[in-house]
């Protein structure tokens, strides 16, 4: 597996232990729609969260949450699209975004709540 998987996956991990630590329930994780994926699928209280994680090894290249443009938010709402059908439950839908930067001192974990709403 090339490093950048590796790096992702443990990014998933750390985002998933940091959710459940805040009260998140995890539903699911790389839940797939053809070939959109979801990186976590999480409930908060009344809200169903679609959780896109975006790991780097290094802040040289900038933050990591710059990494969600145009693109990937449009594959999201796409997923999303499906994935409520998949629900039981009438949950409102959020979009959040989590970073983690590796740094000398450990992880930093930045989570942005309604980072982008489904307007595209």
């Amino acid at each position: 597996m090339a490093q950048h998987n590796r790096t992702g996956e443990q990014g998933e991990q750390l985002a998933c232990q940091w959710l459940e630590a805040k009260g998140f329930s995890i539903l699911h994780r790389n839940w797939r729609h053809g070939r959109d994926e979801i990186d976590i699928v999480a409930r908060d209280g009344r809200f169903l969260v679609v959780v896109e994680v975006k790991t780097r090894n290094t802040a040289r290249w900038g933050e990591p949450e710059l990494a969600v443009g145009t693109a990937k938010r449009r594959n999201l709402m796409r997923a999303a699209t499906e994935l409520v059908h998949s629900i039981p439950e009438d949950l409102e839908l959020r979009f959040d975004v989590v970073s983690i930067t590796h740094t000398p001192a450990g992880p930093e974990v930045l989570h942005i709540p309604d980072a982008f709403y489904p307007t595209l």
